[in-house]
């Protein structure tokens, strides 16, 4: 099958046709139209065979993934994700690989109702790049760079368990049966919190998702708006899975610097504490405190009130490269 018969097969039909779509797929651009006073937030993602998965992944759950670290992008300034563009590389043409790979797409694509409005197709080493975009009110978004000296950190969900699925597939560290498949869908199908991100547009003043790893993101954000934090590990929402399958001190380690939780990390200050938590209550979101941020450069971690080092690094592209 040749490229613009698999376009047209398998990405040109879609449940969702949004209004504001003038022109999707089939043309040399796609045109849209937001409603006036409104940001569009736009982000891209490439995720590689190998490196953002492993090969073994389905096709379904590589499909899903590639939309929710987008739209968890998006989730991270409180924008409506709206629109996607999809470009894929792949070795070869498998029609079923493909069939289950939209399936993945698709899903998340109706739930959230976003369309596919573009992309391309091209052969070589499996790889796909997804562009989203999406709508926030005028003057209400969020940023990495709001947080001040002070504001309490959170994060919701739970966080590490995707790192451990992917130490037990490659088998350096040993998860009992009743757990895997439980860590797996979290590494697998990571769920993008959209609903959180907006009800955030009121109360937070920071944010940043949870990709590389919670020390890692949380130093983007401590960089970005000049402050400080003190992580308090006891407090850290870890799973019952990794507290069974590892040390409690390779448990904290794991969940600083794991990566692949798609959470949302998020600063608060005190005057918007309550609110804020009545707010993602309501929205049916699990949240956590972790820390709070400080005046000072660095960020430490305590555990029980006495500091604790951190040695394990997040994972960061080019970091083995050579200058």
């Amino acid at each position: 099958m040749k490229e613009f018969e698999l376009i047209k097969r398998f990405f040109t039909e879609q449940v969702i046709k949004r209004k504001d779509v003038l022109l999707g797929i089939g043309d040399d651009c796609a045109l849209v139209s937001p409603s006036d006073r409104q940001n569009i937030a736009i982000t891209t993602d490439t995720l590689v065979a190998g490196v953002h998965f492993p090969h073994e992944t389905s096709a379904r759950a590589i499909g899903h993934k590639s939309i929710a670290v987008n739209l968890s992008d998006l989730a991270a300034m409180g924008a409506e994700p709206t629109w996607v563009s999809l470009a894929i590389t792949m070795p070869e043409v498998d029609l079923q690989w493909i069939e289950e790979f939209c399936t993945g797409v698709f899903e998340l694509c109706e739930f959230y109702n976003v369309q596919l409005i573009g992309g391309d197709t091209t052969q070589g080493p499996l790889s796909i790049t997804i562009t989203a975009q999406g709508l926030t009110p005028f003057d209400k978004h969020i940023t990495r760079s709001g947080a001040k000296p002070g504001d309490w950190i959170y994060v919701t969900g739970e966080i590490g368990d995707a790192a451990l699925a992917l130490k037990d597939i490659f088998n350096t560290v040993k998860v009992t049966p009743e757990y895997r498949e439980k860590i797996r869908h979290s590494l697998d199908f990571p769920t993008p919190r959209i609903l959180a991100g907006q009800a955030l547009r009121e109360y937070a003043s920071a944010a940043i998702d949870l990709s590389d790893g919670l020390m890692s993101d949380l130093g983007h954000l401590c960089t970005a708006s000049k402050v400080g934090a003190n992580i308090v590990l006891e407090d850290l929402p870890i799973s019952n899975a990794l507290r069974d399958s590892v040390s409690i001190e390779e448990a904290f380690d794991i969940a600083l610097v794991g990566g692949d939780d798609y959470e949302l990390l998020f600063t608060v200050s005190e005057d918007n504490k309550v609110g804020m938590e009545t707010a993602l209550a309501n929205s049916g979101n699990i949240i956590t405190c972790i820390g709070q941020l400080n005046g000072s450069d660095k960020i430490s971690t305590t555990l029980n009130s006495k500091p604790v080092a951190i040695n394990a690094k997040s994972f960061e592209h080019f970091s083995q490269s050579k200058d």
